[in-house]
């Protein structure tokens, strides 16, 4: 890949992993018709690591060695394995998507709290104000379902609900893994390891808990086929490019963004309405996450 290519698509990098990754929530929707989540991911899991090996055979990319292997698979295990199946397994089991949207959104103050003490990452007053801030929009663009929700119900739901909560931390720790043990190699082996510990962790747990239900037909090989080439490999190997090209804390503020865009989302595909707390919520997140990401030394 030619410098320009590669300057052009660090660029548009933060762009394209919001819209891909934010599609994530339209799978999980759809699916959850057709498959038992971990069974699902379990697959996803085998056929993106089969998609990674036929691209690394073709340009021949270079294998990690060593401890390398290990440390690539470890995060493949805290990315993939602990957050997606804990967010699949607590929506398939009660907790509401408005809930654990909310939930993941949490993850970029978390992950802002940490990076001085893990990566010495310095956070300045203005990213602190974009966090807060892009945490309040999302807020706002989640009410309406939020205010919905029954207490009685969400009650119900308390043991789903803490699986979520650890899903967001594992894969708030993940990212600072990917940056502290995995700073430099080829991302396509990376994440073709990284899938390989998924599904070694994913698939037991599948056929401990699971029925292993796959109602294979278009709908599913159609959402299997955009969470396996869409999600798992191109909407990753931004997440792993941006964590590698920036700091953790940026990176992770972009999760910020994705709520809202599947809110534009549903109002496409399903015809849900946009009320204007969520509009203004969506301008407040956006201004969060312009403030959250500000690289030191851009103009104010």
């Amino acid at each position: 890949m030619s410098k320009s290519s590669s300057s052009l698509l660090l660029r548009s990098a933060p762009a394209l992993f919001v819209a891909i990754w934010s599609t994530g929530w339209v799978s999980a929707r759809y699916g959850a018709d057709y498959a038992d989540p971990l069974t699902f991911l379990s697959a996803r899991f085998a056929l993106a690591f089969v998609a990674m090996l036929i691209i690394i055979g073709v340009a021949r990319a270079e294998w990690p060695k060593g401890r390398g292997v290990l440390h690539a698979m470890i995060s493949g295990v805290l990315l993939h394995a602990l957050y997606l199946g804990g967010v699949w397994w607590a929506i398939a089991h009660g907790v509401p998507t408005g809930i654990s949207g909310l939930v993941a959104a949490i993850q970029p103050i978390l992950t802002a709290f940490l990076a001085p003490l893990i990566l010495r990452e310095r956070i300045g007053p203005l990213q602190w104000a974009g966090i807060f801030l892009g945490f309040a929009g999302i807020v706002f663009v989640l009410e309406p379902k939020l205010s919905v929700i029954d207490p009685a119900h969400l009650a119900e739901t308390l043991e789903p609900l803490a699986i979520n909560m650890l899903a967001m931390v594992s894969v708030t720790f993940g990212t600072f893994y990917q940056k502290r043990f995995i700073p430099k190699g080829d991302l396509r082996t990376v994440t073709a390891l990284q899938y390989a510990g998924a599904f070694i962790v994913v698939t037991p747990a599948a056929l401990l808990l699971e029925p292993l239900r796959l109602d294979w037909g278009l709908p599913l090989i159609a959402v299997m086929a955009w969470s396996v080439l869409a999600l798992s490999l191109g909407a990753i190997g931004l997440l792993l490019l941006l964590i590698r090209e920036g700091a953790v804390s940026r990176a992770a503020a972009l999760i910020y963004l994705v709520p809202p865009s599947v809110a534009i989302e549903a109002w496409i595909a399903f015809g849900e309405t946009m009320q204007i707390v969520q509009l203004i919520g969506l301008m407040l997140t956006v201004l969060g996450v312009a403030l959250a990401t500000r690289r030191p030394g851009m103009p104010k």
